[in-house]
């Protein structure tokens, strides 16, 4: 493998590049219009624009992309994560060209993104299950029918994505009727199939996810868990690993469930195994994401090892060179996303020009992005700047790591979630670890966030002050009023 055509955007396109250049492989970015200017496309070996700003007439193009790949003799090829990562028709083209595709099997990603299908594979493997659903449903009364049996509160999930699109709390029956023809209508325009299936609402759940690599000699392991509980619209705004609440009598019982399943659908590269854990610390089956995750970073700070790496030679035929027992967390790992998104508006996405921006440096400091200053945050994509990661001995010391890093990230021009980010690891449940998904409903209010950024920026003018007169040696501290 001499060469490979990235097929994404952005920070994940910058991270493919550098662990191929590593490697000692040359690599094509394919880039639209919108994106001639930024970070990825220079750093390529070669990069070529493929279109327009849509993504439609770009990055999801794969006509246009194979016929770049063979024209410039392209070897493989990675999706990274969002576009084409899970798209099982994509994968096939890719292998019809006589190219690799730096991922699982096309029947694979065909079956885990089938969420009736990858159900069913998880029965088989005895992955303890959340009541739902056996099949795909279009109809309203039957849908109603069954979760009168199970219960309220239930979820309508979309039988065919993901990313939160078609999904839907139903509370009782009154509201039944209503939600779901939104669920079936948002999941038919974001996938072309409106088909839905019902589960059990778990209430005050934690979202735990266990990373695994296979290579194509059948070997199996679990880079141990991810904490993914702060979100927002059911997509993750921080994660960490490990999770503060799992002890290791529940990682080695879910690890191995992650790696009975993988090992049934035949799985082959790196992937991740999501579960929803209960109060009572019983957790099931959520769905398994056949790409590389946002959140792989925090596994490669406590682990040490390459995930993207790993991808490529699990592609290219190697075998996996660790056991299980091989795999032993090293210290703490916490990740803020940095999104463009006004967090006092309902965390709307914020576009604009970057007048500044300045990201902050250090030893255990990770910072994977896409952007720098004096570039423009286009309206077309999703609207993630970076991945602000810290690593710590302990989760205390991630926490103030990341916290010092938020403090010394510049942005101008945007709104961001870096002011979230620092509301979030100063937040008692998340220091205690008892937050759950519903972090954000529960304790977030932008008034909130508000005072304590005025009551931040107050306080720092007011310590540059008295720094400023003790130099000038006229020294009479400050003390603000409460």
């Amino acid at each position: 493998m001499k060469k490979v055509l990235i097929a994404n955007r952005g920070e994940i396109a910058l991270r493919i590049i550098r662990s191929a250049k590593k490697m000692g492989i040359s690599t094509l970015a394919v880039f639209s219009e919108a994106d001639r200017k930024m970070p990825f496309v220079r750093e390529a070996d070669e990069a070529v624009c493929i279109g327009p700003a849509e993504s439609k007439n770009s990055y999801l193009k794969t006509d246009k992309i194979i016929e770049v790949a063979k024209k410039y003799f392209v070897d493989a090829i990675h999706p990274g994560y969002g576009f084409l990562s899970e798209n099982a028709d994509f994968a096939e083209e890719v292998n019809k060209a006589g190219l690799t595709f730096i991922g699982p099997l096309p029947k694979t990603i065909r079956e885990m993104g089938d969420k009736i299908a990858a159900r069913d594979i998880a029965k088989k493997a005895a992955v303890p299950l959340v009541p739902g659903t056996e099949e795909a449903i279009t109809k309203i009364d039957k849908a109603l029918n069954f979760a009168r049996s199970i219960g309220f509160p239930v979820i309508i999930k979309a039988a065919a994505g993901g990313g939160g699109k078609g999904m839907r709390i139903v509370e009782n029956e009154k509201e039944f009727e209503a939600q779901m023809k939104r669920a079936t209508s948002e999941a038919l325009n974001a996938f072309g199939n409106g088909a839905v299936f019902v589960e059990k609402y778990i209430q005050n759940p934690k979202h735990i996810e266990i990373q695994i690599l296979a290579d194509q000699h059948g070997q199996v392991l679990h880079l141990l868990e991810r904490e993914c509980s702060v979100q927002r619209r059911h997509q993750k705004v921080i994660e960490e690993a490990p999770s503060p609440v799992v002890n290791e009598e529940l990682r080695k019982k879910m690890g191995a469930d992650a790696v009975r399943l993988a090992k049934i659908c035949n799985y082959q590269s790196a992937g991740t195994v999501e579960f929803i854990v209960d109060e009572e610390l019983n957790y099931y089956f959520l769905e398994m994401n056949t790409r590389l995750q946002v959140e792989h970073p925090v596994t490669e700070m406590i682990t040490g090892l390459d995930l993207v790496a790993w991808q490529i030679r699990i592609a290219r035929g190697e075998q996996l060179t660790l056991q299980q027992e091989d795999i032993i967390p090293n210290g703490h790992a916490i990740e803020l996303r940095v999104y463009a998104e006004d967090t006092t508006n309902d965390f709307l996405p914020s576009t604009g020009h970057l007048s500044q921006y300045s990201t902050p440096k250090g030893e255990n400091i990770r910072v994977d992005d896409g952007y720098e200053q004096g570039l423009d945050v286009p309206i077309y994509y999703d609207p993630m700047l970076s991945k602000l990661c810290a690593w710590g001995k302990n989760r205390d010391e991630a926490i103030a790591q990341l916290l010092s890093a938020i403090d010394h990230y510049l942005v101008d021009g945007i709104s961001t979630t870096l002011p979230f980010g620092r509301f979030a690891l100063n937040h008692l449940a998340f220091r205690d670890g008892t937050f759950t998904t519903n972090f954000v409903k529960e304790y977030f209010k932008p008034e909130a966030l508000k005072k304590a950024e005025k009551d931040r920026v107050e306080g720092a003018a007011i310590v540059a002050l008295n720094h400023y007169l003790k130099k000038a040696r006229t020294y009479r501290p400050i003390i603000r009023q409460k």
